[in-house]
């Protein structure tokens, strides 16, 4: 399974990532490159959108904290919208609900976002 990932800056300067596929040891590259050029370019609040990502395993949860870091290095932020039982199951088992903001839709991401500021 390839992995798509394209991106989009909304009105409100937040740049949505929009993820397809499986996110794993073959496909987090593609990525975790993504992200760098992100930050590189000074984009530093991030929502990655996973709705339509199939699995996720370790390597991808590692790009994942990687790219929360990158942010956070310029008090960015990493979100992300995800509904998916199966794919939440991941990020509570390995506490990172706790780590990242996890929304219903991109709607609710920035609904939250108007309202912390």
């Amino acid at each position: 399974m390839d992995l798509k990932v394209n991106d989009y800056t909304t009105d409100d300067g937040i740049t949505v990532i929009n993820v397809e596929g499986e996110i794993d040891v073959y496909t987090a590259p593609k990525l975790r490159e993504k992200l760098i050029d992100l930050v590189n370019k000074g984009k530093f609040h991030l929502l990655v959108d996973m709705e339509k990502v199939e699995f996720l395993d370790s390597t991808g949860l590692g790009v994942l904290v990687g790219g929360l870091k990158r942010v956070r290095a310029h008090d960015g932020s990493l979100e992300l919208v995800c509904t998916q039982e199966r794919i939440l199951k991941i990020f509570r088992i390995t506490g990172l609900t706790k780590v990242f903001g996890i929304h219903d839709s991109l709607e609710d991401a920035q609904e939250k976002r108007k309202g912390q500021k």
